[in-house]
């Protein structure tokens, strides 16, 4: 079977995208890690996988695999790619697409800036996130190998843990971040971000993704990062978020208003492979 296939990113966060709609295919987890293999494969952090919606007011589905096979529920920096990529390959005319995704209904807008996604409303519950929590807070202790942080908890729809440190450049990502992705208070494990804070109106931001590992770019720990950082009175309303990859303009007005997101996109080529 012969796959045509995109090659994009939004500020280094990188997706292999394949459109379903023109073409037809079933791309199995094994043949997803053998694609993201950077040395063998294409090289990805995320598959994205555009479909007819299931949905009659959505315009398209929208589905998300990681390097290591699994299927989540959201993705930022992958949303904003979805958005230029339907456009681009004329699949819709529309500058304002309706999108389904596993992890709720989003919006994407085509603008002279990038694209904007409204992320919709966080999910704070922690039996929505998921998290094993008694009761909502702005805060969790949460302990690993004896010693505990306090952490953040919310659902972009898909879960993140968001942890308060000094420098970001000196935070321990690589070995904190695997040990909270797979905690057991998150049942669906989780992605960790490590977020500085400049400002009230600027943070520095390092994100362990499922299935990923740290990434240059994560859009949804973007907008939790925000929202755990007005949850704790540190932020104020307008956000630019500094990722390794580059910079976000995160928005949130508060509890019962979506997150909105702004970035760039970009695409670095197109290919064509036999699965």
């Amino acid at each position: 079977m012969l796959l045509k296939f995109t090659k994009m990113h939004g500020l280094g966060n990188d997706f292999m995208v394949v459109d379903l709609v023109s073409q037809r295919a079933k791309i199995f987890p094994d043949q997803v890690r053998e694609l993201a293999d950077r040395n063998f494969g294409i090289g990805f952090d995320q598959l994205l996988i555009v479909e007819p919606p299931t949905d009659p007011d959505m315009d398209f589905k929208y589905r998300i695999f990681n390097a290591d096979g699994s299927e989540v529920e959201q993705c930022g920096n992958g949303a904003r790619c979805f958005a230029r990529f339907v456009y681009d390959k004329r699949l819709t005319s529309k500058k304002t697409i309706n999108v389904e995704t596993r992890g709720g209904n989003i919006q994407l807008n085509l603008t002279d800036d990038g694209v904007t996604v409204d992320m919709g409303i966080p999910h704070l519950l922690p039996e929505s996130i998921p998290f094993i929590a008694d009761q909502q807070q702005e805060k969790y202790l949460l302990e690993v190998e004896g010693e505990a942080f306090s952490i953040g908890a919310v659902s972009m729809g898909n879960p993140h843990g968001v942890l308060l440190v000094d420098d970001v450049n000196n935070a321990p990502v690589d070995s904190l971040g695997p040990k909270i992705e797979n905690h057991e208070r998150f049942p669906n494990r989780v992605n960790v971000g490590f977020m500085q804070v400049v400002s009230r109106n600027e943070v520095r931001l390092r994100v362990h993704e499922r299935g990923a590992g740290e990434t240059l770019a994560c859009g949804t720990g973007a907008c939790a990062a925000v929202v755990a950082g007005r949850l704790q009175g540190l932020l104020d309303e307008m956000v630019e978020v500094h990722l390794p990859g580059g910079t976000l303009k995160i928005q949130w007005a508060g509890e019962d208003k979506p997150v909105m997101m702004t970035g760039p996109t970009a695409r670095v080529f197109e290919g064509q492979i036999y699965l």
